[in-house]
């Protein structure tokens, strides 16, 4: 790294850490002294790996384990469709660390398995891109299948908007202007239009079950299908559409799986029993267990002392 960087920006490091380690810390002193050695540079700790981080939000879509389900398991499973331009993964970290489902992220190119229980479009950065590349892999003709079968499909966000009649972008917000149909399994219409929306709410889904999230979006969908609504917020706001079916729905909120309540109400009509799990508290619990894992392997006085002096 230092060999790479110019003189000016390696002279504003003063030291480094050596992170996610595995085996027995010992075997790489020498590797530290020698590091320092030919840098210059402080060596402020060698951090052991923290198993646990696995259970914590991921950083970025490429930290995703995509994966085939190998249809064996009797276990309902949930399939999240990874196209292009998904947007807010971490939404389904609460899903992914329950024992009683099988939980897979699917790849453009493979099919969505037919044992499937549930398929989930999550929110996109552009819808249109997104709605696009779902059909040029073949997915939009088996979530029809999916439907036809019974199975459950779940739009969050951008993948609300796939799920209606018709997508339209007349400002080209998204991309270049223009408009293409949905996926018509909900009675409603997009416009990609208007200020971006991004507000915490709480409320309840049909069955009077509380949840909270956020809404972060742009656009607004309207239509017959809007008359029955996934959630009511408080202050008596409807979000959302669900079939005459009860199997196709969608919303805007994002965050829904860490609400307790909705995941186990939603693992119970898939047939699965819920864990324990409390996510926000698991969360918390993880985040102060890695701040005192860090803080056993680090230098924290020294770099404390550095950032003074530098």
């Amino acid at each position: 790294t230092k060999a790479v960087l110019s003189a000016d920006d390696a002279g504003r490091i003063a030291g480094f850490l050596v992170n996610k380690f595995r085996g027995d810390p010992a075997i790489f002193a020498d590797g530290m002294a020698s590091i320092a050695q030919h840098t210059g540079w402080n060596a402020l700790g060698l951090i052991p790996h923290f198993a646990r981080a696995d259970h914590l939000p991921a950083e970025d879509s490429q930290s995703l384990s995509l994966a085939r389900s190998d249809g064996h398991s009797k276990r309902p499973l949930v399939v999240v469709l990874a196209y292009p331009r998904l947007s807010n993964f971490d939404d389904f970290d609460p899903l992914r660390l329950e024992p009683g489902i099988d939980f897979v992220f699917l790849s453009p190119g493979d099919p969505i398995p037919g044992t499937a229980s549930l398929v989930i479009l999550p929110g996109s950065k552009a819808t249109m891109a997104d709605l696009k590349a779902l059909r040029e892999t073949g997915w939009d003709i088996d979530i029809q299948a999916h439907v036809r079968r019974g199975g459950h499909v779940l739009g969050i966000c951008g993948g609300y908007q796939m799920l209606g009649r018709t997508v339209a972008d007349p400002d080209g917000l998204e991309g270049p202007p223009g408009s293409m149909p949905g996926l018509g399994l909900l009675d409603v219409e997009t416009v990609l239009a208007g200020a971006k929306i991004l507000v915490e709410v709480e409320g309840e889904d049909r069955d009077a079950t509380p949840i909270r999230g956020y809404e972060m979006h742009v656009g607004r969908t309207t239509g017959p299908g809007c008359a029955s609504p996934m959630l009511r917020f408080s202050g008596n706001r409807d979000d959302g559409a669900v079939s005459a079916s009860g199997h196709v729905s969608g919303c805007y909120v994002h965050g829904l799986f860490a609400s307790d309540p909705f995941r186990a109400s939603l693992l119970g009509r898939l047939g699965a029993q819920a864990s324990a799990l409390r996510y926000e508290n698991e969360v918390d619990d993880i985040l102060d267990a890695l701040a005192i894992h860090l803080e056993a392997h680090v230098d924290c006085d020294r770099i404390l002392a550095l950032a003074r002096t530098t």
